[in-house]
C-alpha cells in the first residue's frame, strides 16, 4: 500500500449564501452587509494509498461530505489541488479526466434520495457503462453480474427503487458504482441511514469487495465503531480542518489531539460499566464565523492563550501519526 491513489494538497471549499434581488441591491447600495462565506473545507492535506481504507471522521457539519464530493469530482475546489495517481486532475485532458471520473465513484448516504425513482434497476446500474461503451456483450448479463457482486438477485432488475428495502437500495447504489469498474470509491456515510443489522451486512460487503476487486476506499462516517472495524488509517476532521490522522491501531490506542481524545472517550464499551458519559463541551461553531486560531479552542479543556491566536500546524507526533495541537509545540 505505498502508491498514492488520491492526494489532496491545500484543498479548500467555500460557499457563499445565495441572495435574492432585494438583498443584492441593498448590499450593492451599502445598506446591508455582504453575506459571509462558509469555509466548509479549510486547507486539507490528505493522501489515500492504493488498497487501503481511509476513515474520515467528524461531527455533522464539519465538512467531511463536502471533501468527499470534491474527491469524487462532484464539486470543484475553491483552492488547492487533487492528484490522482500523481497527476493533477486540473491539468488533465478531457479524455484523461473522464477516465478518472469513471475510476472514482461515490456511494451516497441516503439510498432513498440517490436513486432515480422513474428508472428500473437495470437502467440505474447499466446506464453509465452502456454510455461509455464498457458493455461488449449482453446488457442484461452485465447488469446481472454487477447486481450479484452487490448481493442482489438479478431477477429483480426490472423493478423500480420503491419496491426495495433500504438495505437493498443501498446495494443498488453499490452495484451502480461497481458497474464502471472503479478503482477508488468514496463511501459518504453509506451505512448511516440503515438499521444496525443491515449496517453490518453492508460493511462486510464493502470488505469483501475490497479484497475481491482490489478497491481503495475513502470511508466517511461519524460512527467511530464502524470506522474502527473497516479502516486501515483514520483522519479526524473538525470544522473543515484535519486535526489528527494516523494508523488506526495507534490512533485509537493513543489519541493525541484533545478532540480525538474526547470522541474516543465516549465510545460505549462492554468492559467499562457504570460510567457516566459526557458530551463534548459546547456546540460546533458556525462555519460562517469560525473561532480564530485553533477552531477547537472554545471547547478544549487544555486551551492556552496561543490557541485562540494561531492555528496549529499538522505535525508528526509519533511514527505515521500527525496532530494539529499546540500541546505538541515542545516535542
Amino acid at each position: 500500500m505505498s502508491e498514492e491513489v488520491v492526494a489532496l494538497h491545500g484543498l479548500s471549499k467555500e460557499f457563499s449564501p445565495k441572495q435574492d434581488i432585494v438583498a443584492r441591491i441593498t448590499t450593492k447600495l451599502g445598506m446591508a452587509k455582504a453575506p459571509g462565506v462558509v469555509k466548509a473545507v479549510d486547507n486539507v492535506n490528505l493522501t489515500v494509498k492504493k488498497g487501503e481504507v481511509l476513515g474520515l471522521v467528524g461531527e455533522s457539519g464539519c465538512g467531511k461530505s463536502t471533501l468527499g464530493r470534491m474527491v469524487a469530482g462532484i464539486l470543484p475546489p475553491t483552492s488547492g489541488r487533487i492528484e490522482y495517481s500523481g497527476q493533477d486532475i486540473a491539468t488533465m485532458s478531457r479524455k484523461e479526466r473522464d477516465r478518472v471520473n469513471l475510476a472514482n465513484q461515490i456511494i451516497f448516504q441516503d439510498p432513498y434520495a440517490s436513486l432515480n425513482p422513474r428508472k428500473r434497476v437495470s437502467q440505474i446500474v447499466g446506464e453509465a457503462p452502456h454510455v461509455h461503451g464498457m458493455i461488449e456483450g449482453d446488457f442484461d448479463a452485465y447488469v446481472s453480474e454487477k447486481m450479484k457482486q452487490a448481493g442482489l438477485d438479478p431477477a429483480l432488475r426490472s423493478r423500480f427503487p420503491h419496491q426495495f428495502s433500504g438495505g437493498q437500495r443501498q446495494r443498488i447504489g453499490i452495484a451502480r458504482a461497481l458497474a464502471v469498474n472503479p478503482e477508488f470509491i468514496v463511501c459518504d456515510e453509506s451505512v448511516a441511514a440503515l438499521d444496525v443489522s443491515i449496517q453490518a451486512q453492508i460493511i462486510n460487503l464493502f470488505m469483501d469487495l475490497q479484497e475481491e476487486l482490489d478497491l481503495t476506499y475513502l470511508f466517511i462516517s461519524h460512527d467511530l465503531g464502524v470506522v474502527n472495524h473497516i479502516s486501515d488509517r483514520v483522519a479526524i476532521m473538525y470544522l473543515g480542518r484535519i486535526v489528527e490522522q494516523g494508523e488506526k491501531a495507534e490512533l485509537f490506542a493513543r489519541p493525541n489531539h484533545p478532540y480525538t481524545q474526547a470522541l474516543l472517550a465516549e465510545i460505549p464499551r462492554i468492559s467499562v460499566r457504570h460510567k457516566t458519559f459526557h458530551a463534548i463541551k459546547g456546540e460546533l461553531p458556525s462555519p460562517l464565523n469560525p473561532p480564530t486560531g485553533c477552531h477547537f479552542h472554545p471547547r478544549c479543556p487544555h486551551a492556552m492563550p496561543i490557541c485562540s491566536q494561531i492555528a496549529p500546524a499538522l505535525r508528526e507526533v509519533a511514527p505515521k501519526q500527525f496532530s494539529a495541537c499546540h500541546l505538541n509545540d515542545k516535542l
